[in-house]
């Protein structure tokens, strides 16, 4: 069931382009247990699509299957960063059956990187099934695990127009409270994009949160909304 030529190729073409000094310090960046081999995302990006392409998948469950063992079974972090990036072949693009992969993504990888690097594809799942995904994201918005519901926040950073006000407001509202970090940068960035689509909506939901919202929320919020004479 598992493409082992892609696994293959991706793996040694990672050793290929590693770098130790760079690995040492992306490792440290991160603040990582596993390695990094130093492997810039680009050009991990750019390399599992080409394995994608000289190997091509026969099915999507071969594909999940393939990305969840690559996930799995990685010895650094670069082979994760690969994984996520073979989620991105076309046939995974409105799967619903890809959303328990992206699930154990966040839950398992529990870091913004790994967390961040799945959220456009959910933002797929959410354009395509959108009444089953916004019941899901109204679940995870309320999750016990921090990243799932920083997950449940970020989906929709890149849907612009497209962006549905009232699930973006529940999924908000329903973490005003917590003080993690994670989570008060996650509303303020939401905010912020969704800002250069309808900047008005942000201000007053901004206006009508008062001190419930974090300054760190807050700034990141406004910080390049337009003043409201223009300016």
């Amino acid at each position: 069931m598992v493409n082992r030529e892609v696994l293959a190729t991706i793996r040694a073409t990672l050793e290929e382009q590693a770098d130790a000094e760079r690995g040492a310090g992306a490792q440290a960046y991160m603040k990582s247990s596993i390695p990094s081999l130093g492997v810039r995302v680009p050009e991990v990006r750019r390399l599992t699509k080409a394995a994608a392409a000289a190997h091509p998948f026969e099915s999507p469950e071969q594909l999940r299957a393939t990305v969840l063992e690559l996930w799995r079974d990685a010895k650094v972090r670069e082979e994760r960063y690969a994984a996520i990036d073979l989620t991105g072949v076309k046939m995974a693009a409105k799967d619903l059956a890809m959303l328990p992969v992206y699930e154990e993504i966040i839950r398992t990888g529990a870091w913004w990187d790994f967390v961040d690097g799945v959220s456009d594809r959910i933002c797929a799942l959410l354009q395509a099934h959108r009444p089953a995904m916004t019941e899901v994201l109204l679940g995870w918005s309320r999750d016990e695990d921090l990243w799932i519901r920083r997950a449940s926040i970020t989906v929709q950073l890149k849907a612009k127009a497209h962006t549905d006000r009232r699930l973006l407001r529940n999924v908000i509202e329903a973490n005003l409270a917590d003080r993690e970090f994670f989570i008060r940068k996650a509303i303020g960035w939401a905010l912020r994009e969704f800002g250069k689509s309808d900047p008005e909506w942000v201000r007053t939901f901004v206006a009508e949160h008062g001190e419930h919202l974090s300054p760190l929320s807050r700034r990141e919020a406004l910080r390049n909304l337009p003043s409201d004479d223009g300016a």
